[in-house]
């Protein structure tokens, strides 16, 4: 059973901070597709769901632009602490969409974070539907032993990851997911997300 203390931990914040960051690097390292060179263009974000203080940094979601004239084009990195455009940390889509539906300490989570029962039904769709279908989903299943119940997603697959806590297990999770955060990070890592 998942904990919701776990969005309490300072640590977990900083951890996925310092790994979105060497996301960037590494993207920014890479370049643009054209041969240009990146320059820093960060989207402004209101991350929302953090039991504790957020440190400097959660108010933007890493991203470049190229510097050719005749480029301009967007690189925005994979994330593992924001899912796509949620406004909810990835964390928070995660753990509250894998507690036990209808449970008590889900509604008093959900009620402490400011989630409705509408947003909680919605991110469940995507699990099941939009990511269960997605081509990174269908790809990336097989690199995992067993079926993985999509009606249970991403309790089902949180599961999967071995790891000394809770903590790095939703870690493990975000970094193993990071692909469906963004289309042209997909492109680089060769995996086809369609649309």
């Amino acid at each position: 059973m998942l904990s919701p203390s776990v969005l309490s931990d300072a640590r977990l914040y900083e951890l996925l901070l310092k790994f979105d960051g060497d996301l960037a690097a590494r993207a920014r390292r890479h370049g643009c597709r054209c041969g240009g060179v990146l320059h820093r263009a960060d989207y402004a974000r209101k991350p929302q769901g953090a039991l504790s203080p957020l440190p400097a940094g959660y108010e933007s979601r890493f991203s470049f632009c190229c510097a050719h004239d005749g480029c301009r084009q967007r690189t925005t990195p994979a994330s593992i602490r924001y899912l796509g455009r949620k406004v909810y940390l990835g964390v928070v889509v995660v753990l509250v969409t894998a507690m036990r539906r209808g449970g008590g300490s889900v509604g008093e989570l959900c009620a402490q974070l400011g989630v409705s029962r509408r947003t909680v039904a919605r991110w469940r769709r995507w699990w099941q539907t939009a990511f269960a279908t997605s081509a990174f989903w269908q790809a990336a299943r097989g690199l995992l032993a067993g079926a993985i119940a999509i009606e249970a997603l991403p309790g089902s697959l949180l599961a999967r990851f071995d790891a000394p806590d809770e903590r790095d297990r939703l870690i493990r999770l975000l970094d193993f997911i990071k692909p469906v955060t963004t289309s042209a990070w997909a492109h680089w890592e060769g995996i086809s997300m369609g649309r």
